[in-house]
């Protein structure tokens, strides 16, 4: 079968990793409605991201028994699942198991899925299919608020769901993706000729390039889950912004991370993976500072474009130097970097302890820590 045929439910899984995004306007909905402080919020995107650390290695060995396709045939069932539950209500106890089933599918797709890609594409144009994958996953990142908004003010009925109606549309989705993956005649790997142990999978960190790669990827995930949170918290703190109205924020964010993506397909395709991530990171730079200093609508939006471009393909080169630098561990290569999402967890709560001190100055000045890790990987890349 072509290659590009096959990589077209391969996206489709794409999309549905882009679902645990919705955590961030989410939890600012759930937040509202039971009328929790900055640090309690926190808790849910944060939740989500700390079965990243459970679930990630495990995955790696799981995918050396059962294949990479089965392991995220596994995944959107978990997704599926958490995506059931808030269609039943939005209790406290209710959205945290959701939000926590959502975090483990996530972990066991992105562990699963970014390897399979290497089923259907090798070598250098890894990176670019990957940062393509990425774009497709901003695609549905950026949708959740509008469709969140959506619900929130729609005029038309919505079952009594509101802004929650975005569960049961990113359900249906999920159930296409599991069917078209299902169908799809993508060839299993070959199994390693010896298991990989945990003690195995974590001896990789003592290679620098995997063990700075690991921390890459926890900085790059806490800007994203941090900015996805603390954008609209930044435009209602300094512009009097409604929720509704800063929610936009969040898809602002989203768009130029998708435009980003879409352009990194084709630029790392062709130019420096190094050059290209040292433009990412100084943009990011550059917004940390509007939205440390920024008081007026202008320079926040455009702060929140700058961060949202420049984190757009940080994970792509991140994670492709790793998996590239040791071909022959993969699977576990992968769950260790997936494990590194954990950083979706540290940066919220540090955050959240932050904002609730000296307001949303404080996450941002998190959220800059990162960025300055980041300048220091970009260092110690090859190329």
């Amino acid at each position: 079968m072509n290659k590009k045929i096959q990589l077209i439910p391969v996206m489709l899984c794409f999309f549905a990793m882009g679902f645990v995004d919705l955590v961030g306007i989410a939890s600012n909905y759930v937040q509202s409605d039971l009328g929790l402080s900055d640090a309690a919020a926190n808790i849910f995107p944060s939740l989500v991201f700390f079965w990243f650390l459970i679930f990630s290695v495990p995955t790696g060995m799981l995918m050396n028994r059962i294949g990479r396709k089965n392991t995220v045939l596994l995944s959107l069932v978990v997704t599926v699942v958490s995506l059931l539950l808030p269609i039943f209500g939005e209790s406290y106890g209710l959205m945290l198991v959701s939000f926590s089933l959502l975090g483990i599918g996530n972990a066991l797709m992105q562990t699963s899925l970014n390897p399979l890609i290497t089923n259907i594409i090798k070598g250098d144009r890894l990176a670019s299919t990957m940062t393509f994958g990425q774009f497709v996953k901003a695609i549905a990142s950026f949708m959740a608020p509008y469709i969140a908004m959506w619900g929130a003010t729609a005029a038309m009925p919505t079952f009594g769901l509101g802004w929650r109606v975005l569960f049961p549309v990113y359900m249906a989705i999920g159930i296409l993706a599991s069917l078209l993956l299902l169908l799809s005649p993508i060839e299993r790997e070959a199994a390693p000729d010896k298991a990989s142990s945990f003690a195995d999978c974590f001896k990789l960190l003592g290679k620098p390039i995997v063990l700075l790669s690991f921390l890459g990827i926890m900085c790059h995930v806490g800007i994203d889950v941090g900015t996805n949170t603390t954008a609209p918290k930044l435009l209602m703190e300094r512009v009097g912004m409604t929720l509704t109205e800063a929610g936009f924020a969040t898809s602002l964010y989203f768009i130029f991370r998708t435009v980003g993506c879409l352009s990194g397909s084709f630029i790392l395709a062709k130019f420096s993976h190094k050059k290209f991530f040292l433009v990412s990171v100084v943009m990011m730079a550059l917004a940390m500072v509007g939205m440390f200093f920024g008081v007026s609508k202008a320079v926040l939006y455009v702060a929140i474009a700058l961060v949202g471009f420049g984190n757009s393909n940080i994970f792509s080169i991140v994670f492709s130097q790793a998996i590239l630098a040791v071909p022959e561990k993969q699977n576990e290569v992968s769950g260790l970097m997936i494990m590194g999402l954990f950083g979706g967890t540290v940066f919220p709560l540090l955050m959240g302890f932050a904002s609730d001190a000296v307001g949303q100055a404080g996450a941002v000045a998190v959220m800059a820590v990162g960025v300055a890790y980041l300048l220091y990987y970009m260092t110690t890349m090859h190329k």
